[in-house]
């Protein structure tokens, strides 16, 4: 469970580094493309140095296209669900995604739901719920930031367990640098045909690029899927929802943003879900997948 919380620290703390980069008017397509390119290049290297055989071409294209393909398809869906509603709403929509993990995983005979782990979700998403806050009543969502938001959720709730199938026994290290190499290409991509390429930013939003490469996506995508081999799916995701508690205490202690009464009963009760997961009848249920 250490390697899927330290993943959540990581993946949290991208809302701190792009709001450092885009306060030095860099714009958040362009902190998109150089974070994955930068990643991308950094596992390759950490490949070559560690002189992996390379996959063979049919799994290569399966990380590269489904791997990487995959999330900069529900990043890119998530992010456009910004043009139609508040990102508190996003967080409601998106933190969605362990219960369709639970649906996916159950259909395919996977894992099996026991109390300990329905308890342990229903505690993470009231978590996220407190958090993130109820879209208000009588102010309808705009459907389109719903589909694209709830999108990216089933994305996501597809992609976990289709990442554990795909790992089989290559080196994380290995397929992760294919999936980022894939993410890259996607971003660079949307850049060329944005036109928001560009090199001119000022060292401090460099410095957040780099950080947001490194610590945030880096670091925590191989952690997450070390993880993921470890704990499967469900647990993989309900222990995920820390995520967005810890990004409001990464905002409270760098970016001086408050931390209110319900960010701290959420988080609590997230942190509650994620001890509950630790007991015996939660993780000792686990099939193949």
């Amino acid at each position: 469970m250490i390697f899927t919380l330290l993943a959540a620290l990581g993946f949290a703390a991208v809302s701190t580094f792009t709001e450092i980069a885009m306060r030095e008017g860099t714009s958040l397509w362009n902190v998109l493309m150089w974070r994955f390119v930068i990643g991308a290049v950094v596992m390759i290297v950490f490949a070559i140095v560690r002189r992996y055989r390379w996959l063979p071409w049919r799994d290569a294209a399966m990380w590269v296209v489904l791997g990487g393909g995959g999330q900069a398809l529900l990043i890119g869906m998530a992010l456009s669900s910004l043009q139609f509603v508040t990102v508190a709403t996003l967080a409601f929509l998106f933190y969605t995604y362990p219960a369709f993990v639970v649906v996916v995983q159950s259909l395919r005979g996977a894992e099996r739901l026991t109390t300990p782990r329905l308890v342990a979700l229903a505690l993470s998403l009231g978590g996220i719920v407190v958090i993130a806050g109820v879209p208000a009543a009588g102010r309808g969502l705009p459907w389109q930031g719903a589909a694209l938001g709830l999108g990216a959720a089933l994305v996501y709730a597809l992609y976990i367990p289709l990442m554990q199938w795909m790992q089989r026994d290559y080196p994380v290290a290995l397929t992760s640098a294919y999936a980022k190499a894939g993410s890259a290409l996607c971003f660079l991509a949307l850049g060329v045909g944005a036109a928001s390429i560009t090199t001119q930013v000022t060292h401090t939003a460099w410095a957040a690029i780099v950080g947001l490469a490194l610590f945030s996506t880096v670091l925590p995508t191989v952690f997450f899927m070390m993880g993921l081999m470890r704990l499967g799916p469900v647990s993989t995701a309900i222990v995920s929802t820390t995520e967005p508690f810890i990004t409001a205490l990464l905002g409270a202690m760098v970016l001086a943003q408050p931390v209110g009464r319900n960010t701290t009963i959420g988080g609590i009760m997230i942190v509650a879900a994620v001890v509950l997961l630790q007991t015996k009848g939660a993780t000792a249920d686990t099939q193949a997948p």
